[in-house]
Formats: C-alpha cells, structure tokens, sequence
C-alpha cells in the first residue's frame, strides 16, 4: 500500500471515529416523561406564553418577565421536577450526569409539549440545560442520597412531618415548616448562603422521592411539594399551594436570589392563609393573600402567632397606648422581642390602601427609624354577625422605650430616674434630625411624618434614637404641598398652617422637630397652661422665642444641663455651653410660625453639625396661644379639628 492509499484509510477511520462519538454525544434522556401527558395540570399559563424564540431566557429569568410566562415556567419546573424525584428514588442521584444528558431530556420533554399543542420553544425559554446537571458545588457538596444521609442522618423533621397524606391542609403547612427547617440546616452546612435555593431544591425531591408514602402518585401531594395546579376530586378546594419548587438550580446568583425572593413570599403568604385561630370567638380569614400584596412587602404574620407572643395581648404586655393604636410587647418563638401595634383608627381605608401602606414602611431602611418586622391583616365576622377587620403592625422592640419617659418620666415609690444627660441629649436630637432627613430626602416620592413627638422616637439599647408609629405618614406624590380636609397629629408639634388650613408640606414636619428639640433642651413640654387662666395655653415655642430675645437664654435651658448630667463630667463648660445655645436656636427657627422662615430639615441638620452659619431669629407674629386657634383639644396630647 502506498502513502496515498495509506492517509485515505487513516482519514476515513478518522471520520468514523468522529461519526460514532457525535453519534455518542446524544444519549438517551433518562428521565419517564409520559406523564406529562398524564396528569391532569393547569396549562392555561403555557397556553398563553408569549416569548420570543429570539430571545431566549435562561433558568428560572422567565419568573422576572411577565406573569402569565412566569406561571408557564413555573408549572413546567414544577413537571420535570417529578420526573427528576423518581429518578432520585431509583438511582439515588438528584440530578443528571452530563450536559448532553439534560439536553436530551430537555428535547424529550419539548417533544411531548409539543402533543399538547404549546409553542415549539418552551424549554429553550424556560430553562438552562447546566441547570439540572450534577455538581458538588450545588448544596453542602451532596449529589447522591447517601451524601444527604451523610450530612443530615437517616431522620429528619421532614420524615415525622411529610410523609402522610398531604392532602389536609394542616398537614401540608406542617410538612413546609419541615423542609424550611430542612433547608436551613443544609444551608448552615454549606456555608455559601448563594447555595441556598439549591438545598431548597434538594429538600424537596427528597420529600417526594424517599419520605412521603403516596409520591408523584397522587395529585394532591403533587400539588403540595411541587406546587403544580392539578385538577382532581382528591384535591381541597381549600388547601393551600406551596411555592416549593420555586425553580431548578440557576445559572447566576442574581436569578438564585429573586427566585428565592419570589417564593419565599408566596409560601409566607399561602401558609398565612392556611392558620386558622381555634383559640378565637372569631372566625378570621387571613387578607394577606389580596393582589394588592407585592413581593417586598415585610413577612406576614397569623394572627394565632401574635396572640401566642403576646400572651392573648395581654394588659401586662400593654407598653402604649395612642390615637392610633394600642402597642403590646411580644416575644417570637425565636425569642426575637417584637412591638405589636394595634390599628385602632387611622386614615387607611381598606385593605388595598393598608397594604399599600405597610410596603411603603417595609421600604424604609434607615439607622434612626423603628424597623418593620412584619404584619397581620385579618377580616372576620363575630358572633352578632357584624363584620370586622383587625389590623396589625410588628416592629423591633426598643428596650429604652420613648423620649417622653426618659425626658418626663412619671415617678414611681422607690424609683428615680436620672435626667438625660447633654451627650445623650445631642445624640438623640442628631438621630432624629437624620431620620426625619431621609425620610424628606433619602426616599422617592418624599414621606412626611406629621406626627413627630417625643412619644413616637424611641430608643434602642444603646440609646440611639429611632422615628416610630408611620400611621401617619404620608407620602408626597405630587413633588408640593398637600391640602387635607382630616388634619391628624398631637397639639402642641402642629404647624400653624397644617391646623388652621390642613396644608402639608415638608416644613410641617420641621416644624414639629424643632418643638421637640425645644423640649429636650429646656426639659419643658411642648403646651402648658397657666395657672392664672385655664384655658390659656403656652407653647414651647413662643416661649423660648421671647426669653431669647429677651436676653435670658440660660433661664431657657434645662438646669440638668447646665450642672452636668448623667454621662456628663461635671458642669457644662464654654464650649459645651455655646453648643447647647446654638442647638437651641435652631429649635427656635424649626418651630417658627412662619413656615416661609423656616429651614429644611436637611439645612437644619447642617446647622446643628456646624456645616452652615446660623441666622439671626427673626420676629415672630403675635403668639397662637389659644387651643381655638388649632381645634378642640382633647386631653392626653391628642386633638381633633
């Protein structure tokens, strides 16, 4: 044989070495997906998808486009999930060996889509391929059911929780605490919080593969673990569908995130409505579930795991009490102390217009403000047959309670308790002039507080002040000044202009900062009456404006002040005093009556750290001394037009 003839038989055995191993490539897919067109699920989502081929969208992106094509991707994660539990259940593997593998699968369960007439390119829309494929660097480095044994034991919560019939609804929240439960722990394991959608996944097919007894065999279960709609008689009309299978590992930490973000808050939100308060005269039906809900909106809470934190809002867990709601202390079963408000009145009318209120304080996040842990919302009929709705707010607890306490606190037999001392005091007015700052400034459209007052800043442990109770707060939508016809808020810290004419603007509030500035300073409350005539009322701020002009400046300050108080090292010096006389001009010039003279909050802030000079005060009108003048006072710092 010659050269010539020798290099033809090499290239053709090449090409049939090449021809076989792309032959090779394609392995059969693994997987039984003859049940897609078996099981009786909802494909009305599918029905109505409207991708583009053109753009194809990788693992689990379809959850952050339209709803209709998220629910689509969802239902179809939810079907090859099942088919991904019982191969785990045969083969002990949680995912698929190789690349090529998962394409295959992917084209075979395209294939029997396409019986059911759905668009020809929903799979490549929908998933990744890398997505189903095996990897130790998934969850705590587990592929197989013996590294899960390994890890977590033969036993889990999920084995007492998940394997009876999950048909009854109690039972199927009970079996999603387990895998929450479950999932946390393989978190804590893998140490890489990224991973943690992932361990959610592994969670459930190893509930339907190896711990519930009836499986992928039986729809309501199916509709439990995998949250897959599925038409059937077997299935409560009232039970709730779990967000389980909120999607197959993700291509990126970003959609890892929202995928979790998405499904963490509809579990929250289903497994609410599924708590039924047996300890009640009322039958409540939980309203977390309304479309008006948006995913960022703070954790819901039922209204059977208030009353267990608070001892059944017991009086001895009473902590306040307001216009607005009442505040009982609770403590979680996490042992987190939480602060339970009560909605008793307030301006929002509804549950649309309540739960628009609670995600604009669920997106506050700021040092100086009372964070929101959470909320209830629940609407019952009692025993008469009236209705009636109870709305509830939790937020941190502060364990040094409000300014008002520590600035005026009521004497008890036996006790005393030491004034603020001028280090104390400086913080508490620099955090509240910052909180009030961001919320004017820090956020879109800008929030005006309109009830600022010593009762609604508290503080935390280490006496950092934080602006509490937005049940009054409103936002600025229009970029100007509001006209209301229902002026709220406490006489005493209310603009001229807000009470006479209920116009509202950001110089509202600054109006009220500086009022609460002037009492810290002076230790005086912002109204007093004389004893000569009692219907005469002071206020702070004419009060203070008039011994400044006239000269007598340290007669305004609080005498704890000036001789030094807790944390202080002895009387106030030079320098210390000169700053307290600064801080007590701009209390003056905040709570001018002429808002036009007034600063913003933001221009206070500077003039109290020294970043801008300080004007001269200017004249003020004729005092507004007279309660007729803002409304009828009611008592209790409370007043009403």
């Amino acid at each position: 044989m010659n050269s010539e003839s020798l290099v033809a038989v090499l290239f053709l055995g090449l090409c049939l070495v090449l021809s076989d191993a792309s032959i090779s490539s394609s392995p059969a897919c693994p997987l039984d997906l003859n049940y897609v067109l078996a099981i009786p699920w909802t494909t009305t989502a599918c029905e109505n998808f409207s991708g583009s081929s053109k753009t194809p969208q990788k693992a689990n992106s379809s959850v952050n486009s339209t709803s209709g094509n998220g629910d689509c991707c969802q239902n179809l994660l939810s079907l090859i999930g099942i088919a991904l539990a019982n191969r785990l259940k045969e083969t002990s593997r949680f995912q698929l060996p190789d690349l090529p593998t998962s394409v295959s699968c992917l084209d075979d369960f395209q294939s029997k889509l396409n019986s059911l007439s759905f668009p020809s390119n929903l799979t490549s829309l929908c998933f990744d391929p890398m997505q189903f494929v095996i990897s130790p660097n998934v969850c705590a480095s587990i592929q197989t059911a013996q590294d899960w044994n390994n890890k977590l034991g033969p036993s889990t919560a999920l084995n007492s929780a998940c394997s009876s019939d999950l048909n009854d609804p109690s039972a199927c929240s009970a079996c999603i605490s387990a895998g929450f439960q479950v999932q946390a722990q393989l978190s804590a394991i893998d140490g890489n919080q990224s991973h943690s959608l992932n361990c959610l996944y592994f969670t459930i097919l190893y509930t339907a593969a190896f711990v519930n007894k009836l499986g992928t065999e039986d729809y309501g279960d199916i509709d439990c673990i995998f949250n897959l709609p599925v038409s059937s008689q077997r299935k409560s009309s009232h039970k709730p569908h779990l967000a389980l299978i909120l999607g197959l590992t993700g291509a990126s930490l970003a959609v890892l995130v929202i995928s979790m973000f998405l499904g963490l808050y509809y579990w929250q939100m289903k497994r609410r409505r599924s708590s039924n308060d047996n300890e009640s005269n009322l039958e409540f039906e939980e309203v977390a579930a309304l479309p008006a809900l948006r995913p960022n909106t703070s954790t819901w809470f039922s209204i059977h795991e208030l009353q267990k934190a608070t001892d059944n809002f017991s009086s001895t867990n009473l902590i306040g009490k307001g216009g607005f709601g009442i505040v009982y202390k609770g403590i979680l079963d996490d042992g987190t102390a939480v602060a339970v408000k009560k909605i008793m009145e307030s301006d929002i009318r509804g549950n649309e217009e309540f739960l628009n209120e609670v995600d604009i304080i669920s997106n506050l996040k700021h040092r100086n403000l009372v964070p929101l842990r959470g909320c209830c919302a629940t609407d019952g009929v009692v025993n008469d047959g009236q209705h009636e709705s109870h709305r509830y707010l939790v937020y941190e607890y502060m364990f040094n309670g409000n300014l008002n306490s520590h600035l005026f606190p009521v004497s008890k037999e036996g006790t005393r308790k030491q004034p603020l001392g001028w280090p104390e005091r400086k913080s508490i007015i620099l955090d509240v002039v910052k909180g009030i700052s961001y919320l004017h400034y820090g956020v879109k459209p800008a929030i005006y507080h309109r009830d600022i007052k010593p009762t609604n800043i508290l503080l935390d442990a280490e006496m950092r002040a934080r602006i509490a109770d937005f049940g009054l707060a409103k936002e600025n939508r229009e970029g100007q000044s509001h006209l209301t016809t229902k002026v709220a808020g406490t006489y005493g810290y209310l603009a001229p202009e807000y009470a006479l004419y209920g116009r509202l603007t950001e110089k509202s509030d600054v109006y009220s900062f500086g009022v609460v500035v002037l009492e810290i300073m002076c230790g005086k409350k912002a109204l007093s009456w004389s004893s000569s005539e009692s219907s005469q009322a002071i206020l702070i701020a004419d009060w203070a404006w008039s011994m400044v002009k006239s000269g007598k400046t340290d007669e305004v300050l609080d005498s704890a002040l000036l001789k030094g108080g807790e944390g202080d090292s002895g009387s106030a010096n030079a320098n210390s005093k000169g700053v307290m006389e600064k801080f007590l001009l701009v209390g003056i010039l905040c709570a001018h009556v002429t808002e036009a003279i007034r600063p913003t909050i933001l221009d206070a802030m500077k003039m109290l750290e020294g970043d801008i000079e300080f004007p001269e005060i200017p004249d003020r009108p004729q005092p507004l001394t007279r309660p007729s003048f803002y409304g009828t006072y009611m008592g209790c710092g409370e007043w009403q037009t």
